[in-house]
């Protein structure tokens, strides 16, 4: 079977996937037989979650067509604000809800968004199948600093975290999913991701450290876990910090309400 040849480029933040020698510019891809083009594209390297539109010699096609000889093809990541519906649109509509689903590699970044009130999802043991299902059954976004895992055919909604330092990443998950304005500061578990409630002190009144209960009067429980949390000395600056990471001011943290990280022991 003789070899066949086309042409890639691919644009904006898909060269992030690429080698260095194919970012920018287009490529030589060398390739037998007529696979689908997403199996094309996830072979040199970029995962179909991240694609929106792929266009073959002039005309959009979507990922069940057929490589063939000669083709010219360039292929695009997500459009925020360029209208594309009269061309094939391959991605899922956007999420109602957006809830995450993480892997192994971010629990980190599943505190910190836990901490800016959004539902995320992270086990220690979770294997790449159990997210995959996770994410399809809960209507998750899946995060991941695993290329390959979004690769996986049942993936509709994932996005693979570039950066490795937990402030960036949490940056770059609001950037991208144009979260800013929803951030809603500890309103769920950074331990176990339920959500907390306001409590009366004497519910939880033995369990707290003898300073505590003299000196604050406003408490929060884990409805999952039980975890209680207060206003501790800790909360101004973590206020600055969410405020920064979100670049949305301080809407939701102006108003004083919100608790900080400091729980029962």
């Amino acid at each position: 079977m003789a070899e066949k040849t086309a042409h890639f480029r691919f644009y904006a933040e898909l060269n992030d996937f690429l080698r260095k020698h194919e970012r920018y510019q287009t490529f030589r891809y060398a390739f037998m037989g007529t696979p689908s083009i997403k199996d094309a594209i996830e072979g040199i390297g970029v995962p179909h979650p991240e694609i929106d539109l792929i266009v073959v010699e002039g005309e959009s096609v979507a990922f069940d067509y057929h490589l063939q000889d000669g083709d010219r093809v360039a292929v695009y990541p997500v459009f925020e604000s360029l209208d594309i519906t009269p061309v094939v649109h391959l991605r899922p509509k956007p999420l109602r809800v957006t809830r995450f689903v993480l892997d192994v590699h971010l629990g980190k970044l599943a505190r910190m968004l836990r901490m800016l009130g959004f539902d995320s999802l992270y086990r220690t043991d979770f294997e790449d199948p159990e997210i995959v299902r996770v994410a399809a059954a809960e209507h998750r976004v899946i995060l991941t600093r695993d290329i390959e895992l979004l690769k996986a055919n049942a993936v509709t909604h994932g996005y693979w975290v570039r950066s490795n330092v937990p402030d960036q990443q949490v940056s770059e998950v609001l950037d991208r999913f144009d979260l800013c304005n929803q951030v809603k500061p500890f309103k769920r578990c950074m331990v176990c991701n339920r959500e907390i409630a306001r409590v009366d002190k004497k519910a939880v009144l033995k369990e707290l450290p003898p300073r505590v209960r003299e000196r604050h009067d406003e408490f929060y429980r884990c409805d999952g876990c039980g975890k209680v949390y207060w206003k501790g000395t800790h909360y101004q600056d973590m206020m600055k910090r969410i405020q920064r990471l979100s670049k949305a001011g301080g809407d939701n943290g102006r108003d004083g309400k919100g608790i900080s990280h400091e729980e029962s022991p």
